[in-house]
């Protein structure tokens, strides 16, 4: 099954950002996003919330509960 970090880089690597584009967009510093790929850390539930509503997946996709990107209506 794949893990958030993992998805994290996926998404990251498919929308052609570099982590620190990604950890401006969250106003995030640059260390803490790389914690979360590097499966160091873990996102509060707003920062779950916030990366799927900006790659525009599902929570379950995002972390790795579901191989489905689209949310369900």
């Amino acid at each position: 099954m794949t893990t958030l970090n993992e998805r994290l880089k996926q998404l990251r690597n498919e929308h052609h950002l570099s982590q620190k584009q990604l950890s401006d967009i969250l106003k995030i510093s640059s260390r803490n996003y790389q914690r979360y790929e590097y499966g160091e850390r873990e996102p509060v539930a707003s920062t779950l919330i916030t990366l799927a509503d900006y790659f525009d997946v599902s929570l379950d996709y995002l972390v790795g509960r579901s191989e489905t990107k689209e949310r369900q209506p």
